[in-house]
């Protein structure tokens, strides 16, 4: 297993998951992201920071940013126009946890 380098998140809070409404979750797809990717999103897209900037916070380059911001926007896109599950994930966690129905 290649070595991960320590990263800079914040821990997620809350719900770990998003779903379209009216669809049973036995009948989705999941697309899995990860806390490195969404930590991603929410400095560049949410806050409007540079890459470089994001970089800095997560303690990783602005490659690296670059990288995980492509996939991020990717699975999350897939999500909402293929009407699938966005589970999230810390990176670490080896089995993706199971989404239940909310009432």
């Amino acid at each position: 297993m290649p070595y991960r380098k320590g990263r800079q998140c914040r821990q997620l809070s809350g719900r770990r998951g998003f779903k379209p409404m009216g669809i049973p979750v036995s009948l989705l797809e999941q697309v899995v992201l990860t806390l490195d990717e969404f930590e991603t999103l929410r400095i560049c897209d949410l806050e409007g920071k540079k890459q470089i900037e994001a970089g800095e916070a997560m303690g990783v380059s602005r490659g690296t940013v670059q990288r995980l911001l492509v996939k991020a926007r990717a699975k999350v896109v897939d999500a909402l126009l293929n009407q699938k599950i966005l589970v999230l994930v810390n990176g670490f966690d080896q089995e993706v946890p199971e989404v239940k129905e909310v009432q």
